[in-house]
Formats: structure tokens, sequence, C-alpha cells
């Protein structure tokens, strides 16, 4: 037998990415209102790549650029599987879906071991994935992120719990066709109600012949957008429909939960707080006072409906503005306070605006510094992927050290739990904790 029949016949036996036999009645078993969803068939591709990218690949990084094909059996659309073969041993490597809409032109599900990607192979990813958050959901918790893309083993898929109401996101055409192989099982583990489709601008813009929309209901019936859910024990919402990425932000929860820990009897001040995560916990923790900043007015008028969830003592103050013209007025007016969290929006989405975001992590932690009392901590934040960790924590302790600040670093961290860090680009949360002395 040639090689060449070898490859055909391993694409054809042992690579089924369609699973025909998987109904819309099957799918009611797990899913009683689940909708219609689409049975096209799809192609596999066989692929071969560059030396260095097949290094990368072995060792589990689960992005494959367009520049590194050397060799495809046929073009390939979106859906599409690709079958990634050695170069030199002509043997399996890895699979992945086939991305003609990115430069990232295949993003892998599995590498070195054949396996058959259907129904019961995204089963069993979902339930791996379960199992890591399992000790999140020991906690006074019912909100988190179930699948973090490539992290866990599915790219450019994220799926978030809030309550009993799941809502997929989608970052990626290709996931159209392989919702009936795995929202059944997301729909099982999570034990939600109702599941809500979210689609990134990217997918919204592509032409969709399937006729999902952003916002759809895919499973259930959804009487409010806007969902009420729990953040070890504190009260939060979430407008699943319209609201920012899946409605919330949930990477940061460890850093709120000890910012609530720290906060009894003390000020704080919450800077770029969107919808209040750091100031509520702070105010559910005791804290005597909390400013939360911000320049959208709409955001700061949820942090004031969250406060409104809880019972807390302390009094809750906001203002709306840009953080850096506010921070300097505060400055001047020497106002102090105990605790000054500032966590920005991403600063670089690009490689070109990395040093326009250094400078920018160097002017928030000066002012940071100007309006920390004695004995206080200044929380600084970065979720700019293309700032590394060290990059951010060394920025921080030279710009600490250039203003002849009498500090200690008492911790720093990256994301909670239920976002696991599978690859080094997977990473882009980092946290440092500043005693001032």
């Amino acid at each position: 037998m040639t090689k060449q029949k070898t490859k055909n016949s391993f694409l054809t036996t042992n690579h089924s990415i369609l699973s025909k036999n998987l109904t819309f009645a099957q799918n009611k078993n797990k899913a009683e209102n689940l909708i219609a969803l689409p049975n096209i068939a799809t192609s596999k591709i066989a692929i071969k790549l560059k030396p260095a990218t097949e290094t990368l690949v072995k060792k589990g990084h689960p992005w494959v650029f367009e520049n590194s094909i050397i060799k495809q059996n046929k073009e390939g659309k979106s859906g599409d599987l690709a079958v990634i073969f050695d170069s030199r041993k002509n043997k399996f490597l890895a699979c992945g879906f086939y991305d003609p809409n990115s430069p990232i032109r295949i993003k892998i599900l599995h590498t070195n071991s054949p396996v058959t990607i259907n129904s019961e192979w995204f089963a069993k990813k979902v339930k791996e994935a379960y199992q890591k958050r399992i000790p999140l959901l020991q906690t006074d918790t019912n909100s988190y992120r179930l699948i973090y893309g490539e992290n866990d083993s599915l790219p450019s898929l994220v799926a978030d719990v809030y309550d009993n109401v799941l809502v997929v996101k989608l970052y990626a055409s290709f996931w159209f066709y392989h919702l009936k192989d795995i929202l059944p099982e997301l729909i099982k583990v999570s034990k939600a109600t109702t599941t809500v489709l979210r689609l990134s601008r990217n997918v919204q813009k592509e032409k969709n012949q399937f006729n999902f929309t952003d916002g759809q209901i895919l499973d259930g019936e959804l009487k409010n957008e806007v969902i009420v859910f729990k953040e070890h024990g504190v009260n939060f919402s979430a407008n699943v429909i319209h609201g920012h990425k899946t409605g919330y932000f949930l990477d940061h929860r460890a850093n709120r939960k000890k910012v609530g820990e720290l906060a009894k009897g003390k000020t704080v001040l919450d800077v770029f707080s969107y919808a209040g995560g750091f100031s509520i916990h702070a105010l559910v923790g005791g804290a005597k006072a909390v400013t939360s900043l911000d320049i959208s007015a709409p955001a700061l008028e949820i942090a004031k409906s969250n406060a409104k969830l809880n019972k807390f003592k302390g009094t809750h103050h906001t203002i709306t503005g840009d953080a850096f013209d506010e921070l300097a007025k505060l400055a001047i007016a020497k106002k102090k306070f105990d605790i000054v969290v500032i966590d920005p929006p991403s600063f670089a989405k690009s490689a070109t605006e990395v040093d326009k975001a250094l400078a920018s992590y160097k002017k928030l932690t000066h002012l940071g510094l100007k309006l920390v009392q004695k004995k206080g901590i200044l929380v600084l934040a970065s979720c700019s992927s293309r700032v590394t960790s060290e990059m951010f924590f060394d920025l921080v302790e030279e710009t600490l050290q250039k203003y002849n600040a009498n500090y200690t670093i008492t911790e720093t961290t990256q994301h909670d739990i239920d976002h696991p860090i599978g690859f080094k680009e997977g990473a882009y949360l980092k946290c440092v904790y500043v005693r001032i002395h």
C-alpha cells in the first residue's frame, strides 16, 4: 500500500468529524427545548507543516498560522477538520478546525495520537473542563467559565454560566457546524435551563448561512436578559444579551474577593470600576466608603444597581470621567484612600501598541501611588496579553522606585481557577498587591 493510500484510508476511517446518526430527536433527550441545529457535511484536509511549526504543535501549541502550511491536499472551508501529518514519518501529528477567515489557519483540537472528533470526544472535553472548576463551585458561587477556548482544548469557544443560564460565545464561524455535537453536553454538565448564543464581532460580520444571531436563545426561555448571580456570596448581575463579552468579567473573581477581605473599615477607590466588581466586594466586606470611577455613566449605574443587590453599611460614591484626568484631580485635591484598585481595559491590542501601553501603566502606577495612604494598599492589574507578567511587574517596581516609594510587594496573581492557562498566549491577566509603608 502506498503512503497516499494510507493517508486517504486514515482520513476516511479514523477522523469522521460528522456524526450522521446524531439527530435532533436524540438531542432532545439532553436538552428538551434545544432548537434544531444544522447538520451540514464538512470535509477533512490533509496538512503538512514547516519543521519549526511541527515542533511547536508537538509541544502542545494550539495555533498554526497560514504561512506555516507547506502542503495541503485540497482547499479548506470553515468547519472542515484539518488533519496534520508528520512530514518525515507521514503519521498523524494533530487535528484541528480549519479557519479560512483567520491568519491562524488551524486551531488545534488534539495532538500526538489518532482520535475521532465527534460528540463523544466533545463530551469528554466538556467533562474534563468541568472537573477543573469543581473547587470553585464548592464555594458560594454560581457563576463561572465552563469553557475557556484553547486552554480547554476547545479553541475559539467560551461558555460562561450565570446561575441557571449558559452563555456560549463563538469567536470563529467553524463552530456553527459543530454546535450539534457539543451543545447538548454543555447544557447537561452545566445543568442550565436556558442557553444564549453570543457571537464575536468578527463572526457577526461573516456571511451566516445558518441564521444564527447574537443574543439568540438556543434552549429554554429567557424571562429577563439581566441575570442575578453569586460570586463568593456577593450578588451581581449580568446582561447576557447585550452585556460586554458574555455579560460580565469573571476572570478577576479571586482578586475581587481578596480586596473584599482587605476592605473592612477602609476607604477604597476602584478605578476603571465598570460594573463595580471590586467596589461591591469592598462594600460587602465592610468598607467604610467606596468610590467607583469610570468613564461610562451607564456602567456606573449598573455598579449602583449591583450594590443594591447586597447588604452593607458603608457609603458608595461614583465619579464619571476619564481615569487619568480624574486621578490627577484627586491627587491635586490631596485625597487619600486606604486601598486603591486600578484595573484598566487592555491597552495593547497589537504589538505596535505595547510601548504606549507601558507608558500608560507607568502613569497609572504613579497616580495610584499619590492616592494611597501610608500603610495602605495599591492594587494594579493588566489584561493586555501582549504585556507579559514579567514586563508588567518589573514596570510597576521600576515606577515605585523612581518615585522613592517605601513599599512591599505582598502578592502577585493571575487568572482565577476557571480561566486555566494552557499555553503561553493564553495568559493575559496579572495583578500585583503593593503595601505602602
